[in-house]
C-alpha cells in the first residue's frame, strides 16, 4: 500500500487533546518510533518533519506530536513543564501501544532529547533512543530568558520572547526543572543510545554531548553533525541524521510479525475515520492503557479515568469517585449560576470543593440506616460576589436543587445487560 500521513489526536494525562502525525511507510513497518521536538517548537518544525518522512521512506514508522500548550494541541503551555513534557511522551507511547505497536524507538530534538531520555524508563518496549542537539541537563533552558529568570524567580512569572514569539514561564517551570537528574537516569537507561550533536551549535554547546555520552553506558555512539545549525534548517543535515538513524536503529528493532500491511492499513483506516461520537446523554467508557486505564468519551470530549499509583493505578486520568465528585460540583455551580442570573443578583460564581468519604451509620444523623457505613459526600461552597444574607442563605438552599444532588439522594435504578458486538 501506498505511504501514508495521517493526522490524529490522543489525550494527554490531564484530558487534554494533543494534535500528531504518523508517518506510516509502504508496507509492514519494521518498527515505531516516537519524536518529541525542541523547545517551543512543534511537530511541524522542519527537522522533525523531514527526519520523520526519511525514516518512513526506510521502513520505520514515526509518530511526532505538539506537546501540550503548543502548535495545534490543547492546554496552557505556562501550566506546561519539563514533568509534564515527559508525561505527554508517555501518554504518546501508550496511544500506539494501544492503536498500532508499542515505539521501540524514541527521537528527541533539543529539549525534547532530553525528555525522551527521562521518560524511557516508563515505555518498556523501547530499544533505542537517539537525541540530536540535546542538553545533558533540562536546566539548560533557562538561558534561553536568563535576562527574565530574577523576575520570574520573584514575580512568579514573565512573559518571554521565544523564536520571535511570546511564552509565559511560570516559577513552577523553573522549579521542576531543577528537580531532574538527568545524567543518573541515563546512566540506567538500559538501551542502546546514539547521540548526534554539531560541533557549532551556538544553542547547545557540544560540551553537553560529551557529558551525555560519558554518564550513558553501551552500546552507545556519537555522531559529530558538522557545520549543521541547531535546528538542522539545512534539508541535508536532516537527511543525512535519518539515513545514519535508520541504520544504526536497525541494529536494535525487533519488528513484529503479527503487524502485517493490511493491519496497519486496516489501523490507518480507523483514525482517518475514527469512531462517531455518543449521542448527547450517553457516555462511553473505553479500555485503556495500564492496569486500570479507560477512556470515556462524553459527546466529543474525551477524558482519562484511572486509579492513583498507591492501589495498583498509574495515575494517568481521575479516579471514578473523582468523577462522581465532579458531576455533583459542577451542577452545584451551573445550577446557583443559572438562579442567580434569573433574579439579577450580583453572584459572580462559585468555587465548589467536595470530598468523599464512608462513615459509620451511627454517627449520621439523617441516615435511616443505622448499622455498618455510609457514604458521605462534603460539599463546601464559596460564593463570589457582593451578595447580602438573605441571598447567601437563598443560594446554599438551591445547592440541594441541583439535578445531580437530587439524583444521588433520590431512588436510583441500574438495569445492566451485556451487548456484544460482531
Amino acid at each position: 500500500m501506498p505511504a501514508l500521513s495521517q493526522k490524529l489526536e490522543f489525550s494527554n494525562p490531564k484530558g487534554e487533546a494533543l494534535a500528531a502525525r504518523l508517518e506510516l511507510p509502504d508496507g509492514e513497518p519494521a518498527a515505531f518510533a516516537l519524536f518529541a521536538h525542541c523547545f517551543t517548537c512543534s511537530k511541524d518544525v522542519a527537522a522533525a518533519s523531514r527526519i520523520s518522512r526519511g525514516l518512513r521512506e526506510r521502513g520505520i514508522a514515526v509518530l511526532r506530536f505538539d506537546f501540550t500548550g503548543l502548535g495545534n494541541s490543547e492546554g496552557d503551555f505556562a501550566n506546561t513543564n519539563f514533568s509534564s513534557n515527559v508525561a505527554d511522551l508517555v501518554a504518546a507511547a501508550d496511544h500506539l501501544r494501544r492503536e498500532f505497536r508499542a515505539p521501540e524507538l524514541l527521537i528527541g530534538h533539543s529539549l525534547g532529547g532530553a525528555a525522551v531520555l527521562a521518560a524511557a524508563h516508563q515505555i518498556s518496549e523501547v530499544r533505542a533512543i537517539a537525541t540530536i542537539g540535546a542538553p545533558s541537563a533540562p536546566q539548560h533552558v533557562e538561558h534561553l530568558f536568563a535576562d527574565q529568570v530574577e523576575e520570574i524567580s520573584s514575580r512568579g512569572f514573565a512573559e518571554v520572547q521565544l523564536a520571535g514569539r511570546s511564552f509565559r514561564i511560570e516559577k513552577q517551570f523553573l522549579d521542576d526543572l531543577g528537580e531532574h537528574d538527568l545524567a543518573t537516569r541515563v546512566g540506567s537507561l538500559g538501551t542502546a543510545l546514539l547521540i548526534f550533536h554539531s560541533p557549532v551549535d551556538e544553542t547547545v554547546a557540544i560540551d553537553h554531548a560529551r557529558e551525555l555520552y560519558s554518564a550513558a553506558r553501551h552500546p552507545k555512539s556519537f555522531v559529530s553533525l558538522d557545520r549543521a545549525d541547531h535546528l538542522l534548517t539545512n534539508p541535508k543535515d536532516s537527511a543525512y541524521v535519518a539515513d545514519v538513524l535508520a541504520a544504526w536503529a536497525g541494529r536494535y528493532l525487533t519488528g513484529d510479525p503479527e503487524s502485517s500491511a493490511a493491519a496497519v492499513k486496516e489501523k490507518a483506516a480507523k483514525i482517518a475515520s475514527p469512531p462517531a461520537a455518543p449521542p448527547t446523554g450517553v457516555v462511553v467508557v473505553s479500555p485503556g492503557s495500564g492496569k486500570f486505564g479507560h477512556e470515556v468519551r462524553a459527546g466529543v470530549h474525551t477524558f482519562l479515568a484511572d486509579e492513583p499509583a498507591g492501589v495498583g493505578g498509574d495515575d494517568r486520568g481521575a479516579g471514578p469517585y473523582d468523577f462522581l465528585l465532579a458531576a455533583l460540583g459542577s451542577c452545584t455551580a451551573m445550577t446557583l449560576k443559572m438562579y442567580a442570573d434569573r433574579k439579577g443578583w450580583p453572584f459572580e460564581g462559585a468555587t465548589v470543593e467536595l470530598e468523599h468519604d464512608k462513615i459509620h451509620a451511627e454517627d449520621c444523623l439523617d441516615c435511616t440506616t443505622r448499622e455498618g457505613k455510609v457514604d458521605q459526600i462534603s460539599r463546601r461552597i464559596e460564593l463570589h460576589g457582593n451578595l447580602d444574607e438573605t441571598q447567601r442563605a437563598r443560594l446554599l438552599q438551591i445547592a440541594d436543587m441541583c439535578p445531580v444532588h437530587r439524583t444521588l439522594i433520590g431512588e436510583i435504578t441500574i438495569p445492566t445487560e451485556e451487548v456484544r458486538r460482531a
